[in-house]
């Protein structure tokens, strides 16, 4: 049978086809995903939910002349699909490949980079601005998710864009989801729309019946004005939307594309904010998504006909996490836990069905979470916030004003810290170090391998201050270390005790720091090898005795060197006016690109094999 997909490159190839045609293609764009989404891995279940929305969008506009913004970006594979990439999807997320969230340097039809949700809104309400000051004449649409809309920039947006009377489309794809089931009013009231979805006339029945009323008609009306004004609240949808100055089209079935189109045509000539309202299926045509959309939010290879992950069971840092707080909020009764919308991602699914008083889930909305934990504290209990590094950056200013100020005893258990890998430089946690380190009253640790990240998880459930927790992705490599010294504030651990050289590293990095021993060993190199697991207080006692044996200490740290741990101990080394070669070894001052953690390793010289070299190349 002829496949469409096949002649559909750009977006004027779909202008050119039929309805009838269009609900072919959808089918035959999921079935092109589902097949090579579960070689590459990726963000299935959310693209699967807006294959319809996306034709329609480039159905009615006009791109990349008009703009579409897309909040988060994992959404838009099917994008990407129509707009010249197809044929690049065996290298999604790959190493040089295709990038898994818009990207302008990809393409012209990514006209902004995303990777973190909420910022649609404000970027497209920035682009109408520039538009209109540069008198042109073009579409800037927002596709942003309901789960997106909690966080409090998408709130900043609709506020400045509601009463700005700029021409801006904000298309609002509701599913019911983020990462996992949404939480809080804002879901509530979707919820609250989407079970009613007919409109409702209620102002303009009551204007007529009350005129109709001979001679005293127009003044009960005028006298009813602020009765009706309230009763609308209550019978008429999309009032806070309303209220912030949109024009509210919705909701629709964001399925039917027809319906779609026309509603996009209206907002097309409309003035000033609109915003659409479209009800979509997460994970729509493949029952596996359909069922657990969370499971397929973020996935690795799988087998499409039973939707089962192809990458072997291991132990992570995630799962261990998840196990330590079960055990730990048994004995210790003030313990909470906080995530933002990630209780699977974070190992928190346990911890909520067993302590559902206890487990709190703020929704996309990292810096209410931060102030809420330091609210939680003052008041006696241990909150205990896991969240990725990357989105943790989100709320610097709540844990340097809330938290650390008031040196209040909340844990942040920071997942996804150093190399991510596939998702790119949006969500690589290379920054954690360097804009935790310089923050009073806070300690940093880092764990060697998934036993020492056990016992130092029981450590900071019981200290009470503020600490940050910091730990990579996935499980551990194939290193096994002997001893294990107990977790006291500050100090580190000697690993091995050689003559020639000190390596100091800190977390994953002792594992690879590890494997390199044995080859400076043959080249006649007797390294000091040093767990450096307390990025924060260092270890002075330590790094003094350090500092005055060796004339050449190497740092390495699985974070940007701009900042970070090797830094820090340069600092103090001159500070204390040591002379010694420090020489530091983490990721340069860029942003880390997509791809395969190994692969990444490699490239920035920071696997066993570059560190062996840049060693070597050193002494």
């Amino acid at each position: 049978m002829m496949s469409l997909l096949d002649d559909i490159n750009w977006p004027s190839d779909i202008k050119k086809l039929k309805i009838d045609e269009l609900y072919k293609l959808s089918d035959e764009i999921r079935s092109f995903l589902i097949q090579s989404v579960s070689k590459t891995g990726g963000h299935l279940a959310s693209n699967l939910g807006v294959v319809e929305l996306t034709i329609a969008l480039h159905r009615v506009f006009n791109m990349p002349t008009d703009k579409i913004i897309w909040d988060v970006g994992h959404q838009s594979y099917v994008h990407k699909m129509l707009t010249g990439r197809k044929n690049k999807f065996n290298t999604l997320r790959k190493y040089g490949g295709l990038s898994g969230f818009p990207k302008p340097a990809e393409s012209p039809y990514d006209v902004f980079a995303a990777g973190h949700s909420s910022t649609s809104i404000s970027a497209a309400l920035g682009m109408a601005k520039a538009r209109d000051l540069k008198n042109e004449n073009y579409n800037v649409v927002a596709v942003i998710g309901d789960g997106a809309l909690t966080g409090g920039l998408a709130l900043e947006g609709l506020n400045e864009a509601g009463i700005s009377n700029t021409k801006i489309i904000v298309v609002l794809n509701d599913n019911e989801m983020s990462i996992s089931q949404n939480v809080g009013s804002i879901a509530a009231y979707l919820s609250k729309i989407r079970t009613d979805p007919a409109y409702l006339t209620f102002k303009d029945d009551l204007e007529m019946i009350l005129k109709k009323i001979p001679a005293v008609g127009n003044n009960l009306y005028k006298g009813a004005e602020r009765l009706k004004e309230s009763l609308k609240y209550l019978v008429v949808q999309g009032m806070l939307f309303e209220e912030f100055g949109f024009t509210y089209l919705g909701p629709i079935d964001g399925h039917d594309i027809q319906k779609v189109s026309e509603v996009l045509e209206r907002a097309k000539h409309k003035k000033g904010p609109v915003l659409v309202h479209v009800v979509t299926k997460k994970g729509k045509g493949y029952c596996f998504a359909e069922e657990s959309p969370e499971i397929f939010h973020g996935v690795g290879p799988f087998e499409v006909e039973t939707g089962e992950n192809i990458s072997l069971g291991r132990l992570t840092y995630s799962k261990a996490f998840g196990e330590e707080i079960v055990k730990a909020a048994e004995n210790i009764s003030n313990i909470v836990a906080i995530t933002a919308a990630m209780p699977d991602g974070t190992g928190l699914n346990e911890f909520k069905k067993r302590f559902p008083e206890r487990f709190f889930d703020v929704g996309i909305a990292e810096q209410h979470a931060v102030t809420f934990a330091a609210g939680l504290a003052a008041s006696g209990l241990k909150p205990i916030f896991a969240v990725y590094s990357t989105f943790l950056q989100r709320a610097y200013d709540q844990i340097i004003h809330d938290v650390c100020l008031q040196n209040l005893p909340v844990m942040f258990a920071i997942d996804r810290a150093g190399i991510v890998g596939e998702d790119g430089e949006t969500h690589q946690g290379v920054f954690d170090i360097a804009y935790l380190r310089s923050i009073p009253n806070i300690t940093i640790l880092s764990p060697k391998d998934i036993i020492e990240f056990k016992n130092m998880l029981r450590w900071c459930f019981k200290y009470e201050k503020p600490v940050a927790i910091r730990y990579p992705r996935g499980g551990d490599i194939n290193i096994n270390f002997s001893t294990y010294d107990e977790i006291i504030k500050g100090k580190w651990e000697v690993i091995s005790d050689g003559n020639d050289i000190a390596i100091l590293s800190v977390g994953r990095m002792v594992q690879f720091s590890y494997g390199v021993l044995n080859r400076l060993k043959n080249n006649n190199i007797n390294a000091t090898l040093i767990n450096c697991r307390f990025i924060k207080p260092i270890d002075t006692i330590m790094l003094d005795k350090i500092l005055q044996k060796f004339k050449i200490v190497f740092t390495i740290e699985d974070g940007l060197i701009t900042g970070g741990f090797g830094s820090g101990v340069l600092e103090y080394a001159m500070d204390k006016k040591y002379n010694c070669r420090i020489i530091r070894l983490g990721f340069p001052d860029e942003f880390i690109p997509h791809g395969s953690p190994g692969i990444l390793y490699k490239k920035y010289g920071l696997d066993t094999d570059g560190i062996y070299e840049k060693i070597l190349m050193n002494i």
